[in-house]
């Protein structure tokens, strides 16, 4: 599992221009999943979206978690695009539809056992995604 995370002042995810998910200062993180991926790293994965030390605070990095900030989650299978030959991305590392998207809600899911805020883009949607990134401040991240 991978996904990209930044530090944001804002995010938002529009579908069909009705606002979907929305959140202030936090973190907003596009989840991609590939074929061996499990609930194990949907788990694994939202523990370090939530733990992931990148605020200032004071007397060092603070978390989404030390600081009860939300998170806006976005499934996004371009992440295992492979651009290595040619100029056509090949998809063939990226987990199908069926098998991506209970992974993707189990990352959801695990975050709000955590006592995460969490919004979220809608699964297979076309969707428009605005951010205001703070710092810039923007990490990949993998299980």
């Amino acid at each position: 599992m991978r996904a990209v995370v930044s530090r944001v002042g804002t995010a938002a995810v529009t579908v069909d221009g009705e606002v979907v998910g929305e959140i202030g200062r936090g973190l907003l993180s596009l989840v991609g999943v590939r074929h061996a991926d499990d609930a194990v790293a949907a788990r694994t994965m939202a523990r370090k979206i939530h733990e992931l030390r990148i605020f200032p605070g004071p007397g060092g990095e603070l978390s989404a978690a030390d600081l009860r900030l939300p998170v806006l989650v976005v499934s996004q299978f371009t992440l295992y695009a492979d651009t290595r030959k040619g100029r056509r991305p090949s998809w063939a590392e990226a987990a199908p539809g069926e098998v991506a998207e209970p992974l993707v809600g189990e990352v959801v899911d695990e975050l709000r056992r955590r006592g995460c805020p969490v919004a979220t883009g809608v699964f297979g949607a076309r969707m428009q995604v605005s951010s205001v990134n703070e710092g810039p401040m923007t990490l990949l991240l993998e299980t």
